[in-house]
């Protein structure tokens, strides 16, 4: 069972969010019913964090609560996404097995109080949580309500307690086979780090200086497999009593450490949360970059945003407000991308508990306010567009994107602190948006060859079956952009002899980088083209490539910065720095004009966002998104599905989802 047969047991794109009855009492839960007809609510996830109320001591179920709730919202006509609890368990849980508790880097043993107070390398934690998984199945796994399956919330918490460390030594087994080959791998010949018995063997915990590379890239490898099979023990359980499609809301933030790759592959139906850092453009960039990423990990699946709020937005140490017409802005930003509908945390806007100032679909003001009137709007909107259900994205520049090279740049002892992983990755990406197109996220080593131009922007591991794919794309004739500090290391943290970046990478883009010289903090250095560069720089020679922009002054003067090689059929181009953002989107625009990709709409000022979404049988749909304070006319007048008529224009603000021709 897939997205496309959830919207097809709700009768179209799914709207709505998590649900939290537990928190109320019966008059507000006829409000509910009300308000959510109004809002045109299809689909509620239940059950998210009720593990202290459906096991209220050990082995002991009860359900009567959430039968009662079930029956409610099948009756108002509303599918329920079924959630299992698991992301936090009851205080009596952690009283009986303390060992189950997470313990952090510098030996912090965590107490309950708070959510995702656990370890999932604890067999007790384990075992539990398969155990409520398939008593939950067991009793709704067929109930006409039914739509999805929820497994745990935000999957992405790490441990380094003794559990850990005894479920790590058998992972590192799994993976090198014996002890000299783990020895090799994480070069233990330095600093005297030799390991002779697996129990020497630990986590990479608080020590006294720079930890071991290849100890902390495998520990974060360890764990993204452990939370995988985590998941699948829950989903294997689920299986046994329902053929409702499994899922889990994968969070894709800075901060998460999972291979989502892999995970993708594990779930019915890819969902995700998104929360965005910045409002206006900015924000809605953000927007673009996360669901990219989702449709992008979805494999040609439909997908599902699954959390978004209508009023938050992270901004450093504080929760800062949404603009007005954001939540159908965002909301279709993501369904435009190819989500099969727009779902929030939460329905209504907690009275106490942690979090009680958590943006809702209802806030504390009730439903005369702005923010519920946004979201009966949405719902509307949202109902409108059910024809789009299993329609795709297609996009024509990728992305790469691998954990593994997420990993590698927060090892300790890199030459620059400042090498980021994320932040070239959403340049790369805005950039993007910026000329009008899509793209999507690929993996270095996925078939690449049905994209016109592929950017590299964050590499610092990179595999040799990655280094050889990336050959083989720009000799067949792709147009590949390779930036600054890629292929440095293989997959094991060993640094590429010879110089960089790997061979086969080396002679698809005729350049071998033999020096990095990273740039202090307030360092700008200034290019021959007159752009401007940042962060790194690297003393480089051309084996074959031609120099298209050389460093103007210091050391480096006169040696090239940005070359161009033709190799095969494709084109191979290196850029040795981080240019500033202006300056990169010059150089991504001429790419995209070298390697003849138009924006969606070409017509379309700047601010305006424009994704078409395609069916099989050829219909188009074009989903328009005015981010300026402008009225733009249309060049090509078309039916709105939003209004039911033609439109001509689009007012400020304003959102168009309009049939092709």
């Amino acid at each position: 069972m897939t997205a496309r047969s959830i919207t097809d047991r709700l009768g179209g794109l799914a709207f709505g969010g998590d649900y939290n009855p537990e928190q109320w009492d019966e008059p507000v839960w006829k409000e509910d019913d009300e308000l959510m007809r109004r809002a045109r609510v299809n689909l509620a996830t239940l059950g998210v964090f009720s593990w202290a109320l459906l096991e209220p001591e050990e082995g002991r179920y009860d359900f009567t609560w959430l039968d009662a709730h079930i029956e409610r919202l099948h009756a108002n006509g509303v599918a329920v996404d079924l959630s299992t609890p698991t992301a936090s368990p009851p205080p009596w849980f952690t009283l009986a097995h303390p060992e189950a508790l997470a313990v952090t880097a510098d030996g912090t043993r965590l107490v309950h109080g708070s959510r995702d107070t656990y370890c999932l390398a604890s067999p007790a934690y384990r075992s539990a949580a398969r155990r409520i998984a398939s008593a939950l199945a067991e009793r709704y796994g067929d109930h006409p309500a039914l739509a999805l399956w929820h497994v745990h919330n935000e999957y992405g918490t790490l441990c380094w307690c003794d559990q850990a460390a005894a479920a790590f030594r058998v992972w590192l087994r799994a993976r090198h086979g014996s002890l000299d080959a783990l020895n090799e791998a994480w070069g233990t010949a330095f600093w005297s780090q030799r390991y002779t018995s697996w129990e020497q063997v630990l986590p990479p915990r608080a020590t006294q200086y720079h930890k071991n590379p290849g100890q902390t890239v495998d520990f974060h490898r360890f764990w993204a497999d452990e939370i995988i099979a985590a998941y699948c023990e829950q989903r294997d359980a689920i299986r046994e009593h329902s053929d409702r499609p499994v899922t889990t809301n994968l969070m894709l933030g800075y901060y998460l450490r999972l291979d989502l790759w892999a995970f993708a592959r594990e779930l019915d139906v890819v969902s995700s949360d998104q929360y965005p850092d910045a409002n206006g453009l900015d924000g809605a960039a953000h927007v673009a970059f996360y669901a990219d990423r989702s449709r992008s990990l979805a494999g040609g699946r439909p997908w599902l945003l699954m959390e978004q709020g209508t009023s938050t937005v992270y901004d450093g140490d504080q929760v800062i407000g949404k603009e007005p017409g954001d939540v159908l802005r965002h909301s279709l930003g993501h369904i435009a991308r190819g989500s099969e509908g727009a779902l929030f945390f939460q329905w209504r806007q907690s009275r106490a508990g942690a979090e009680t100032w958590h943006s809702a679909m209802l806030p504390h003001a009730g439903p005369d306010s702005r923010i519920f009137r946004e979201v009966t709007q949405t719902g509307e909107a949202v109902a409108a567009l059910g024809e789009l259900a299993g329609s795709a994205v297609i996009a024509q520049v990728a992305l790469l994107d691998d954990p593994n090279a997420m990993w590698a740049l927060e090892a300790d002892g890199l030459p620059s602190s400042r090498l980021d992983y994320h932040a070239p990755l959403a340049g790369a990406h805005r950039a993007l948006w910026d000329a009008g197109v899509t793209a999507d996220f690929a993996h270095p080593e996925h078939d690449l060859s049905r994209y016109r131009l592929v950017i590299a922007p964050s590499l610092f591991l990179l595999s040799d079956k990655g280094a050889e794919n990336l050959r083989r794309y720009v000799e067949g004739g792709g147009t590949l952009l390779v930036q600054h500090a890629t292929g440095y290391v293989d997959d094991r943290m060993h640094a590429r002899l010879g110089g960089y970046p790997a061979a086969p990478l080396r002679e698809a883009l005729g350049i071998r980088v033999e020096e990095h010289r990273p740039l202090r903090t307030d360092e700008r250095i200034t290019l021959s083209d007159s752009s401007h560069g940042t962060v790194w720089s690297e003393s480089l020679r051309t084996e074959g490539a031609e120099t298209l922009a050389a460093y103007s002054h210091g050391m480096l003067a006169d040696s090239p910065a940005l070359t161009r090689h033709r190799f095969g059929t494709g084109q191979g181009w290196y850029l040795s720095t981080r240019l500033d953002d202006a300056d990169y989107g010059a150089l991504v625009g001429r790419l995209l004009k070298e390697a003849g990709v138009e924006p969606e709409l070409p017509d379309l000022p700047a601010g305006v966002e424009a994704v078409t979404r395609h069916a099989a049988d050829g219909r188009r749909w074009h989903v328009l998104i005015n981010h300026t304070e402008d009225a733009v006319p249309l060049p090509d007048p078309a039916h709105d599905l939003l209004t039911g008529r033609a439109a001509h224009d689009l007012p400020p603000g304003g959102c168009a989802v309009l049939r092709g021709h």
